[in-house]
């Protein structure tokens, strides 16, 4: 469910796509006009530049505004593990931001294990030497066929804000750092990519994971991808 922030940013509804109906995202192309931060949210972005300032406080109000969907009061959203957002018991989810778009999704921890949303904008990286710190040998060989096969798209773009949104659903579920190099991506012209783990994935509960399931999408300007892992650390789509 896509839901309007009310007296806050304009909705902007490109999460919405690619999400289960239990999840809940709310997304902007604009920063709050009623900008709001607990004190312990200020002291992280205190010396910060006006433009972090900006998007961390407007994805959180996305953030905040989503959770209250499901009756929570508003609550600082601070950094857990390995930077991951620490959410209230009983929830999930995952925040990303760019130039342009802020957006943020949540789920109860009972019909989604885990969540993984990045945005990008829909450019080509800025040099081969960006490709090649990100992508495995592999993977630019598909994305060479994939530009081939469809040129219009931002196939780089795509593999690199996959490999974010499988960070952001593999660090909850394991409290480690997953490396770029650390996971194969396979994106497939249909809007849905697979995610296969090189190392192991050991987990604080459940079964270990061995890859995940996404979907993205390219509109408005901006490249999304999405990871949804469903209850007790499976691989598919909840």
């Amino acid at each position: 469910m896509t839901l309007l922030p009310t007296g806050g940013p304009a909705l902007a509804g490109l999460l919405a796509p690619l999400l289960p109906p239990l999840v809940t995202a709310v997304d902007t192309f604009h920063d709050s006009a009623e900008p709001f931060l607990f004190p312990e949210e200020e002291a992280l972005v205190a010396r910060a530049v006006a433009k972090r300032r900006h998007e961390f406080t407007t994805v959180r109000h996305c953030a905040r505004t989503a959770l209250a969907s499901y009756g929570l009061p508003p609550a600082p959203i601070l950094p857990g593990t390995e930077g991951a957002p620490r959410w209230p018991d009983g929830m999930v989810g995952s925040l990303t931001h760019c130039d342009g778009y802020r957006a943020a999704a949540v789920a109860e921890n009972t019909t989604v294990a885990s969540l993984g949303i990045d945005a990008e904008p829909a450019e080509p990286l800025s040099d081969e030497g960006s490709l090649n710190l990100v992508t495995l040998p592999a993977e630019r060989t598909a994305l060479s066929e994939l530009a081939a096969h469809r040129p219009g798209v931002p196939w780089d773009r795509l593999l690199f804000s996959a490999k974010e949104s499988v960070y952001k659903a593999w660090s909850p579920l394991t409290g480690r750092w997953l490396g770029f190099q650390d996971a194969h991506i396979t994106l497939r012209p249909d809007g849905t990519f697979a995610a296969t783990l090189l190392v192991p994935g050991t987990t604080t509960a459940g079964p270990p994971l061995t890859g995940f399931d996404g979907r993205w999408q390219v509109r408005h300007g901006f490249a999304l991808t999405v990871v949804t892992v469903p209850p007790r650390g499976g691989t598919g789509p909840a």
